[in-house]
């Protein structure tokens, strides 16, 4: 990415004395306590455990927690002295959830809405935006509808936002969660050189560490407690506070916190299959054709692929919420128990104890005003009584490490929070089979771990589980089956490509 010096904002200083948040209507702060010097030009992997504050930072640094009415804040923030709502334009912030970013329309006009807000001129405005689109590597032409992107390509589309406008800080939650590994390396690189060239502090939100230790010179972790817990040079934090860090819940470079028994599934029931299946979100364009795939009960199927080859659509229409555009998918009389084969002519209800689906992002699956009262949506509408519901909801809660989030909003949790609250959603009607869209996004160590056990324990209760993933960990430690979604050469027929897929055992 060429950036030229002159239009480069100065590299911003950060200082913090003891500061803290605390959202409207929690009783303890998402942060408190913290005393923390960030000099400017420096390139910080800001760490800590699931809900220690990390992302509720960045939205301090960025100036968008909100006024009094949203919240209160403890201490005292500062970019280059001055209170971050004062210094807009000084920081750019990439969010946890990319589609909150998404603002217009087309791909070029979401890149050129930052700048444009800050008064660019407009022979400059398109070079930029041609130079971030092509750093992160979203190759698409600019008037490309961003309501068809994926996931991950929203995720590079809302990170070159940030990257043209060339801030004197760059804020960054976890950009790469969602992206392929190829997709990691290039975006991580994009970051580095932009860093590099234009002099701006970097401070990036990441659980695995090893994807940004090439990049960043000094690593903060923020304690549970409140504070921080350890800052230094990467090497010399990573290997002296090994223990320390790893009783935190980080994660450390090649640690795997832990790997699933064989599955004890004897013989094979299948309760979906698929076959020749087209999919897609638009009539008539199939992002994916001629899909045959099985799912079993008591077992894990990672279905992964690059960026944008349809394994979100694909999850969608396993999960009977998009029909097929042609092909056959039917599911067994263990799952349809009296109703038709083909799910996706299931109602809502009876979707409910057949087949639960977590979405990709979690916050399209939250309708109630607290923690405890989503966990009992579903077991609500099943109509089961009191004691049930309450036994159920207070098993998920415990084993997601959610007990003390039960009466908070679920829109106020962290990232992975929210994550382990929608699986958690799903996981609270029983169904016989669960599609999971990127279900370990956000997670910690600790968190990844509990939320693997779970998922495991369902599998080896005979529930079958579709995971959409690119989360390499997880599909070598829990998966029972590979699912690969691979894009071929354009068929002549159709503006969607062709593609192809593979099905390997893990074990």
């Amino acid at each position: 990415m060429s950036v030229r010096g002159e239009a480069s904002a100065p590299a911003v200083s950060v200082r913090a004395r003891g500061w803290g948040w605390r959202h409207g209507g929690r009783r303890h702060p998402a942060v408190r306590d913290l005393d923390l010097a960030i000099g400017p030009g420096e390139r910080v992997l800001l760490l800590g455990a699931s809900g220690a504050g990390k992302s509720t930072l960045l939205h301090g640094l960025a100036g968008v927690l909100g006024g009094d009415d949203e919240g209160e804040t403890l201490g005292e923030l500062l970019l280059d002295g001055r209170h971050p709502a004062a210094a807009r334009g000084r920081a750019g912030l990439v969010l946890q959830d990319p589609d909150a970013q998404v603002v217009m329309a087309r791909v070029g006009d979401d890149v050129a809405f930052g700048l444009e807000n800050l008064g660019v001129a407009r022979d400059e405005i398109w070079p930029r935006v041609r130079a971030a689109l092509d750093a992160v590597g979203l190759n698409l032409p600019l008037d490309h509808a961003t309501a068809e992107l994926s996931g991950g390509q929203r995720q590079r589309l809302a990170l070159a936002g940030v990257l043209a406008m060339r801030p004197g800080l760059i804020l960054l939650d976890e950009p790469t969660a969602n992206l392929d590994p190829d997709g990691v390396r290039e975006v991580r690189d994009a970051v580095g050189a932009v860093a590099v060239a234009t002099g701006a502090t970097l401070i990036v939100v990441e659980h695995r560490v090893s994807t940004w230790l090439p990049v960043v010179d000094r690593v903060v972790v923020l304690g549970a407690a409140g504070g921080v817990l350890a800052d230094g040079p990467p090497e010399q934090v990573l290997s002296e506070r090994a223990d320390d860090l790893r009783a935190a819940g980080v994660w450390l470079p090649h640690d795997v916190p832990w790997r699933a028994p064989e599955s004890t599934a004897g013989t094979r029931h299948p309760l979906l299959e698929a076959s020749h299946l087209d999919i897609g979100r638009v009539a008539g364009v199939a992002v994916q054709r001629g899909v045959d795939l099985r799912v079993d009960a008591g077992r894990v199927l990672a279905i992964v692929g690059p960026n944008g080859v349809g394994k979100s659509t694909l999850a969608l229409t396993l999960a009977g919420l998009l029909p097929p555009q042609d092909g056959r998918l039917a599911a067994s009389d263990l799952v349809a128990r009296g109703l038709r084969s083909e799910p996706w002519r299931w109602r809502s209800r009876e979707l409910l104890t057949r087949i639960g689906t977590v979405f990709q992002s979690p916050e399209h699956q939250f309708v109630a005003g607290s923690v405890r009262a989503e966990l009992e949506v579903g077991p609500r509408a099943l109509k089961l009584g009191e004691a049930e519901r309450r036994a159920r909801v207070d098993e998920l809660l415990e084993a997601l490490r959610l007990e003390h989030l039960a009466g908070a909003n679920p829109f106020t949790l962290s990232g992975g929070e929210k994550r382990r609250l929608s699986v958690a959603t799903a996981i609270a009607t029983r169904p016989r089979l669960l599609v999971l869209d990127e279900p370990t996004f956000g997670q910690d160590a600790s968190t990844w771990r509990e939320l693997a056990k779970l998922l495991v324990g369902l599998r080896d209760d005979g529930v079958a589980l579709v995971a959409v993933t690119h989360d390499e960990v997880f599909v070598d430690a829990i998966s029972d089956e590979r699912f690969e979604l691979r894009v071929q050469a354009a068929d002549a027929s159709t503006s969607a490509p062709s593609a192809g897929a593979r099905r390997g055992a893990r074990r």
